[in-house]
């Protein structure tokens, strides 16, 4: 199908119709049916079952249990950096953030303030630091992990669309991660404030992290927010911190200065949760 009419017809389509419709079908424990969906789906995606701590395909009872599957110990080393890869996907694009603005494809760009949900104060901060992209294809191992030790300060939850977020829709779709429903997940660490973005899409029936539990749904039309500043959620590098229930996007926001992204990075290119993803930039020293 011609990449205009692919764009064409997600504009078109009942996307959140077609997502809950996908939710029912995922959360069902279906028997035979089920495991004839996910016997089906490892073999046109070629999911790598070997890696899954349980690789039975039968003895998934539904879907999203097959699709949030727990990888064996050792699977993923983490590797020793300052930030480590949080998933298994693809990256779509990484750099800095440009006088507010995120790169996302050919042509178009969005603002911090508006990935966010419209709070510029939270945004400014990002103003002059670094973004990295990161798609979850059909494939991938969708739980979502640290991408460094962090401390939970606020979590959003911003309204949306249900755009698909695969690369075809990135090039045609305007503002697509900003405008897509997403849960929005800010930390401190040692390395200054950074932003997690769980990026919603078509079928994804929800988003869920480890400390709240499922956000969506409710679908609801405000955006909704929770501070954590009281409380003491703290993480490890590595560490899983939430899950996509069918595949998506993450977006990662970073301070000025506190990432040098990883040489052999390339827009495109396969990651692997828990590999560099790269070193806080070190200060020059002037000679004396």
């Amino acid at each position: 199908m011609p990449d205009r009419l692919a764009v064409l017809l997600q504009y078109l389509l009942p996307k959140k119709a077609i997502t809950e419709f996908g939710s029912h079908v995922a959360n069902a424990k279906a028997g035979r049916i089920t495991t004839g969906i996910i016997r089906w789906f490892v073999g046109k995606y070629k999911v790598n079952m070997s890696e899954a701590v349980n690789p039975d395909i039968s003895s998934y009872a539904s879907f999203n249990e097959f699709f949030t599957r727990p990888l064996r110990d050792g699977v993923r080393p983490i590797a020793d950096a300052t930030w480590v890869c949080p998933v298994d996907g693809t990256i779509s694009q990484f750099g800095p953030v440009a006088q507010g603005q995120i790169f996302q494809a050919k042509g178009h760009s969005y603002s911090a303030t508006a990935l966010v949900g419209g709070d510029s104060q939270l945004a400014a901060a990002f103003n002059k630091g670094s973004f990295a992209t990161i798609y979850l294809s059909p494939r991938d191992y969708h739980r979502i992990h640290m991408p460094c030790d962090g401390r939970l300060t606020r979590m959003i939850y911003v309204p949306g669309d249900l755009f698909s977020v695969n690369p075809v829709m990135a090039a045609g779709v305007p503002g697509l991660f900003a405008r897509n429903e997403r849960v929005v997940c800010v930390f401190e660490s040692a390395h200054g404030a950074f932003i997690l973005t769980l990026v919603g899409a078509a079928i994804t029936g929800s988003m869920s992290t480890v400390w709240h539990g499922v956000v969506n749904p409710p679908r609801t039309k405000q955006v909704r927010e929770w501070t954590y500043a009281d409380k003491n959620i703290q993480f490890k590098k590595g560490e899983e911190m939430g899950r996509f229930l069918l595949g998506s996007t993450v977006v990662l926001l970073f301070p000025e200065n506190a990432i040098e992204f990883n040489s052999d990075w390339q827009s495109a290119g396969a990651v692997h949760m828990g590999e560099m993803m790269g070193n806080k930039i070190r200060a020059s020293i002037d000679p004396m």
